[in-house]
């Protein structure tokens, strides 16, 4: 399991940034737009037609990296990641740049609903 020794900072930057680029090729940003569109601001919906296809192009861009090309694969990458991000806000920052890619805004409400 070359991929655990030799992940860095450096390497994790490298990874998501491949995945931001490979998100916004034409081909994937009208996939995923189309699916957007088709979810509308429904979480689940979103969670149906988005989360997959950018699961999918993650799952691509990893096994470029070394690390296997499966859903497990993606788990455990998303481990790493997330271990580092604590100590670096670039990871975190581009972390959260693909999350809003699949995740949609959520508006809160400041004002409590009372029933009487």
């Amino acid at each position: 399991m070359s991929y655990l020794t030799n992940f860095t900072v450096e390497t994790g930057r490298a990874i998501l940034v491949e995945i931001i680029k490979t998100v916004n090729q034409p081909e994937n940003s009208k996939t995923i737009s189309l699916a957007k569109a088709s979810a509308g601001k429904e979480m689940i919906a979103m969670m149906q037609l988005v989360f997959p296809l950018v699961m999918k192009i993650q799952t691509d861009v990893i096994a470029n990296f070394g690390f296997p090309g499966t859903r497990e694969g993606l788990v455990q990458f998303e481990q790493l990641v997330r271990e580092i991000e604590r100590e670096d806000a670039e990871i975190s920052r581009l972390r959260s740049q693909i999350r809003a890619i699949y995740l949609p805004p959520i508006a809160i409400n400041p004002v409590n609903d009372v029933l009487i």
